[in-house]
């Protein structure tokens, strides 16, 4: 709350509610930033920090055409399963929600959320599967990418963190992260101190990369490293995407490469590959797998893990995801596609093309479940049916759900 401006901001709406005027509300729900929602005489307030059940004060700081937000004052009525949170900065660092919630209820609330992002958006009603835990709940986290942005002269403390929860232009100063690995906060404060030692060389601000892998803390993002999953050993380049909680990544794959296989088809598509993930997991159960992904580097890397782990019978092709089928040489009613595309989703060509193939089942993983049912809307309105829908748990104490969707023709 310290965040906000003492007066109105000169374009603050004043209607329903005044700035800074105190409302006392019941929290219905959570939504899929993770703020509590409830209303005032009908109205929608959203309430950072808030709890289901709970009936509380907060302070409007915003009013939009049909909702308003607002800070969290007090707490009148507990929820039961409000905890002390593990983080002294939570609630003014953005990266985590939920450290104030007990791990069951953001497993269940995960639960719901999915379900409620494909009945409202994918506009198909589904019985989803109980959240995935991770099998840590703190300390999971193998990647921080910490910002700084030195003072003017390079000059005193300066914070070295994360983006402020309700202030897009402020940074947390960040000397420890509880979801962090104890070698990357290990190596988050040796890289702090130096970036300290070294502030009159930068002239603008940057952003930190601490990447634990096999053979330590990578800072380099161009460097090569390695990752185990399973019986799989991986490289790929550092600064590239890799998932950065590798305590649930066997059981992840497991499911996702477990759908492909129970539908009975010869083949895999693995669109959006990256460094071969999930088609080098797969590759046991089908008679060949084709990877496709749009980074050329991350290709040969593809391909390099495939020799790496003895693995023959996958093919890599660089090349965009969107114009690939027709390409292939295999038949879509004998193949299964896994698709793992990027936050914002698939593009309606790569649907049509997805549509066209014809696959005999498609395994939808996503970051993103507004996206992801955004498609899935596409899809069943050409005769795709949703088989299953399970969230996963990759990023415990924040509000960010993977979830995997198995899809197959009516």
């Amino acid at each position: 709350m310290e965040d906000r401006p003492r007066q109105a901001p000169p374009r603050f709406k004043a209607e329903p509610f005044a700035y800074h005027q105190e409302v006392t509300l019941t929290i219905d729900r959570l939504t899929n930033l993770g703020e509590g929602v409830g209303r005032v005489d009908g109205w929608v307030v959203f309430v950072s920090g808030a709890l289901p059940g709970e009936r509380v004060v907060a302070r409007i700081w915003h009013n939009a055409a049909n909702f308003s937000r607002g800070d969290l004052v007090k707490v009148h009525l507990r929820s039961p399963h409000r905890v002390e949170p593990r983080c002294p900065l939570f609630g003014a660092c953005g990266g985590c929600q939920y450290q104030n919630l007990a791990y069951p209820e953001q497993l269940r609330w995960k639960q719901e959320q999915l379900r409620e992002a494909l009945s409202r958006l994918g506009g198909v009603e589904v019985a989803v599967d109980p959240c995935h835990p991770s099998p840590r709940e703190w300390g999971y986290r193998t990647k921080l990418t910490p910002h700084f942005q030195p003072p003017r002269g390079g000059a005193g403390d300066f914070p070295i963190g994360f983006l402020h929860a309700h202030n897009a232009r402020r940074l947390v100063d960040v000397p420890a992260c509880p979801i962090a690995t104890d070698k990357v906060n290990v190596a988050l404060r040796e890289a702090r101190a130096e970036v300290r030692a070294r502030a009159g060389e930068f002239r603008r601000g940057a952003t930190l990369l601490l990447r634990e892998t096999q053979e330590g803390v990578a800072t380099d993002p161009r460097a090569s490293v390695t990752e185990k999953v399973g019986d799989l050993t991986l490289r790929f380049v550092a600064g590239d995407f890799f998932q950065n909680n590798p305590f649930i990544l066997p059981a992840f794959v497991e499911h996702a490469v477990g759908l492909a296989k129970a539908s009975g088809a010869r083949h895999l598509v693995d669109a959006y590959c990256g460094s071969g993930l999930f088609a080098l997991s797969a590759a046991r159960h089908f008679e060949s797998v084709h990877g496709v992904e749009v980074s050329e580097d991350a290709v040969r890397k593809a391909a390099e893990n495939a020799a790496a782990n003895r693995i023959l019978n996958c093919r890599f092709v660089a090349g965009s995801a969107e114009r690939i089928f027709d390409r292939l040489p295999v038949k879509g009613p004998e193949t299964a596609v896994l698709i793992d595309p990027p936050r914002k989703g698939c593009d309606e060509p790569f649907l049509a093309q997805l549509d066209a193939f014809g696959p005999r089942r498609i395994v939808y993983v996503s970051c993103a479940p507004d996206t992801q049912a955004r498609d899935i809307r596409w899809l069943a309105a050409r005769g795709w049916k949703v088989l299953s829908a399970r969230p996963f748990d990759l990023f415990p104490q924040t509000r960010h759900i993977e979830s995997i969707v198995d899809l197959g023709r009516e």
